[in-house]
C-alpha cells in the first residue's frame, strides 16, 4: 500500500498532467484539489496512482496490492505510461516549423503526451465512448472494472479496481448483466459481449499483442472487425494503446478543425464519409510525419478548450460533451 511519496524528475514542459489526463484519452483519472494543489487519481498497471505536478517533477504515490510490491518498478511503469522516452520538445519544434496553427496551440498546450494504455481497457473504453458524454463513459468503464476486475484498494469511501483482462471478461451472462446495469443505451452491452467473443476466437491476449506488430493499416482493419468499432474508434485504439502514432482519429469535431484551418475546400456536410475521413488523415500525416497522431492530439486539446468554454456558457457544464464517431 502507499506509504510515501516518490519523485520522478520531469519538467512541466515535457509532461503536462492537466492537458494529458483531461483530454479524452483515458476515462479513469479524476482530479482533486488538496491544499490548493491538483492531485490526479487514476488506475493503470493494476495499481492506483496519485500524481501531483511541480515545475520540475511529478510526485507520486502508489497503492499496490500485488504479492511482492517493489518501488523499483514504479518509475519505469510511469515513464512507459507517459511515453517519456520520446523527446517531446524536439517534436514540438518540428511540428511548429511545419504548421503555424500548431505553433500557436503549443504555447499553452505544451507537454501533451499520448498515453501508452492497456489494450483491453482501451478497446472497451472506446466501444463505450461512441455518441456518449464523458461522465457516462467514465461510469461505464468504472462498472466494467468493478464487475469483472480485481479490487486494488480503498481510499476513503472509494474502492478501486483493476480493469479486467479478456479472460476475466470471458464469462457467461456478460451482455445480460451489462444491459441490466445501464449498458443498454445504443446496444453497448451487445457490442462489448460480441467483441469479447471475437477477441477470444481470434486468440485472446496473444491476438491483441499481435496488433502492435502489424502495420498500422492492418491493425486498424482487424480492429474494425470487432462489433461496435468503426474507423474513428479503431484509430483511437491504434494511437493510444498499439503504438501506431501516425493514426488520426477523425470525428465531426476534427473535420471542423480541418475545414476551418487546413482544408477549406472540404465540402460542407454533417457526416464524414470514408473518402473525406482518409483525406483528412492523410493531410495531417503528410504535414506532421510518423507521429502525426500525437501532433493532432495537441490541436484537438487546444480546440477542445475553446469548445468547452463555449459549452460552459451555453449549457452550464463542459462535462456533458459527447464523444462522436
Amino acid at each position: 500500500m502507499a506509504n510515501k511519496w516518490y519523485k520522478l524528475i520531469c519538467k512541466e514542459r515535457d509532461l503536462q498532467l492537466r492537458g494529458t489526463l483531461n483530454g479524452g484519452q483515458s476515462f479513469r483519472w479524476n482530479v482533486n484539489s488538496i491544499n490548493g494543489k491538483e492531485q490526479w487519481v487514476g488506475v493503470f498497471a493494476e495499481k492506483v496512482w496519485i500524481l501531483e505536478q511541480t515545475e520540475d517533477s511529478i510526485l507520486y504515490q502508489v497503492y499496490d496490492n500485488s504479492k511482492n510490491p517493489s518501488y523499483k518498478c514504479y518509475e519505469p511503469l510511469l515513464k512507459d505510461y507517459f511515453r517519456l522516452n520520446l523527446n517531446l520538445e524536439e517534436q514540438y519544434k518540428k511540428w511548429s516549423q511545419a504548421d503555424p496553427y500548431f505553433e500557436e496551440a503549443s504555447q499553452q498546450f505544451y507537454g501533451i503526451r499520448i498515453l501508452n494504455q492497456d489494450i483491453t481497457e482501451n478497446i472497451f473504453s472506446f466501444i463505450c465512448s461512441s455518441n456518449n458524454n464523458i461522465a457516462r463513459i467514465s461510469s461505464m468503464v468504472a462498472k466494467l472494472a468493478k464487475y469483472y476486475g480485481k479490487e486494488i484498494c480503498k481510499i476513503g469511501d472509494e474502492t478501486y479496481f483493476s480493469f479486467p483482462t479478456i479472460s476475466e471478461l470471458n464469462v457467461p451472462g456478460v451482455e445480460e448483466k451489462l444491459r441490466a446495469n445501464g449498458f443498454g443505451y445504443r446496444a453497448k452491452a451487445k457490442y462489448i459481449s460480441k467483441s469479447i467473443e471475437m477477441i477470444v476466437k481470434n486468440g485472446g491476449t496473444r491476438w491483441l499483442e499481435e496488433l502492435k506488430t502489424m502495420k498500422y493499416e492492418d491493425a486498424k482493419k482487424n480492429l474494425m472487425m470487432l462489433t461496435g468499432i468503426g474507423a474513428k474508434v479503431a484509430d483511437c485504439i491504434c494511437l493510444m494503446s498499439l503504438g501506431h502514432l501516425e493514426s488520426i482519429p477523425v470525428d465531426t469535431h476534427i473535420y471542423q478543425i480541418a475545414a476551418r484551418c487546413y482544408m477549406p475546400r472540404l465540402p460542407k456536410q454533417k457526416t464524414v464519409t470514408e473518402k473525406i475521413y482518409n483525406e483528412i488523415g492523410d493531410h495531417f500525416r503528410n504535414l506532421y510525419g510518423p507521429l502525426a497522431g500525437w501532433a493532432h492530439t495537441v490541436l484537438f486539446c487546444a480546440d477542445l478548450k475553446k469548445f468547452n468554454s463555449d459549452e460552459t456558457v451555453n449549457r452550464g457544464s463542459s462535462k456533458k460533451r459527447k464523444i462522436k464517431d
